[in-house]
């Protein structure tokens, strides 16, 4: 009796409260639940696209089962002499035309979205070693005029805590505030990476030599997991990316804690 109890209450709980899932999960075929706005829109275009291509689909299915089952020989024993059809010919073209301006209004949006910076309040740079993250708040500086700079390595499985998820977690976690524009300058100090987080919609090449910029806007609370997303060698799959959005008054705090070490 007790056990249906919880059961209940654990149910009610799940599904009268904002539960999110900031991480894949297994036999996952969906995207994970968006934290940004930019990722809001990749996935509202994602399902427009999917209406697109279902109608698309259905309708290019039917008339070739409808011409295989007509125009055959069975059906027919001579062949027919038609050539063109002018009216039939202008709406298979103009049709697709129409479609794909229509596509390409909200995805011209979205790209023009994701490539703007606004006013960030926060530049974080993070650079791409083999095999592990740097970050580096340049914004503040200690007493010693030292900026907050510190590496994030992947926790080994054996070190994992109950709860944790294996090959995603790290010593040293990125934290930003939410409800904040902060600027990402992703580079690389040796190789080829990429800087991606999924539920951020976020996926920005780490180049040597070269600097790149992304902006975050994280509308609710959480720690994201990403991960290396660029083939750059043996240890590729053990590079995670965390990143841990709080409110701004613990952002302040951890800001202090950093700078005081």
């Amino acid at each position: 009796m007790f056990k249906i109890f919880n059961i209940i209450i654990i149910t009610t709980i799940f599904l009268f409260s904002n539960v999110f899932s900031n991480v894949a999960e297994s036999w996952q075929l969906g995207f994970q639940d968006p934290a940004t706005p930019i990722m809001e829109g990749i996935i509202n275009l994602h399902h427009d696209l999917m209406f697109f291509i279902c109608v698309v689909s259905v309708f290019v299915s039917w008339m070739l089962v409808r011409t295989l089952w007509h125009f055959n020989k069975v059906q027919n024993k001579s062949p027919s002499s038609l050539a063109h059809g002018t009216l039939i010919e202008i709406i298979w073209t103009l049709t697709p035309a129409l479609i794909l301006i229509i596509i390409a209004i909200p995805s011209f949006s979205l790209l023009y979205a994701m490539d703007e910076i606004i006013s960030p309040t926060i530049t974080i740079k993070t650079i791409g070693h083999q095999w592990y993250w740097s970050y580096e708040y340049s914004d503040y500086q200690s007493d010693e005029g030292e900026p907050i700079l510190f590496e994030s390595y992947m926790i080994p499985e054996e070190d994992l805590q109950l709860g944790q998820f294996r090959l995603l977690e790290v010593d040293n976690n990125m934290v930003i505030p939410v409800n904040t524009h902060v600027r990402i300058i992703v580079s690389a100090a040796d190789v080829l990476h990429s800087w991606a987080i999924p539920s951020l919609g976020i996926k920005c090449d780490a180049i040597p030599g070269r600097l790149n910029q992304t902006s975050i806007f994280i509308k609710r609370e959480g720690i994201y997991y990403g991960q290396c997303s660029e083939i750059c060698g043996i240890n590729h799959g053990f590079m995670p990316i965390v990143i841990e959005a709080v409110k701004l008054p613990n952002y302040v705090s951890w800001i202090s804690n950093k700078l005081s070490e």
